[in-house]
């Protein structure tokens, strides 16, 4: 697994135009907090009992189609985290280019407990829209 900073990333996804781009946050996150521009939702685990999703890999090989394996799959989640799990699943299954967004969607928290005050990928201005 590799790691790329939020515009890295960005820089990365609009240079690979074959990399599929993963948001593994839970459907309300993805939905009413926001999400990448061009990103897929495939939740690693969600409410209300965040257990992970035992359909992770199999959805992300549906989306990323025959030759998943090569395909680059850039996960993100809110503050990196569960990225680094989701990623370590997909590594497991055999994916051999898997890269985690650092910081995420909205980083960590500051000092006042609020996230987009430090890093991550709205921090950082990148595209983002809200269903």
């Amino acid at each position: 697994m590799k790691h790329l900073s939020p515009k890295d990333a960005a820089a990365f996804l609009a240079s690979q135009p074959n990399a599929l781009f993963i948001d593994c946050r839970s459907e309300m996150e993805y939905l009413f907090v926001g999400h990448p521009v061009g990103a897929h939702h495939v939740g690693w685990n969600d409410g209300p009992d965040w257990e992970v999703n035992p359909h992770f890999v199999s959805q992300v090989k549906r989306l990323a189609g025959a030759n998943h394996a090569a395909r680059p799959i850039v996960l993100i989640c809110r503050s990196g985290n569960r990225s680094l799990d989701a990623a370590a699943a997909l590594e497991q299954a055999g994916f051999a280019e898997v890269y985690n967004v650092l910081h995420g969607f909205e980083g960590e928290l500051d000092n006042r407990h609020h996230r987009n005050a430090l890093a991550g990928w709205r921090f950082d201005g990148l595209p983002w829209e809200q269903c």
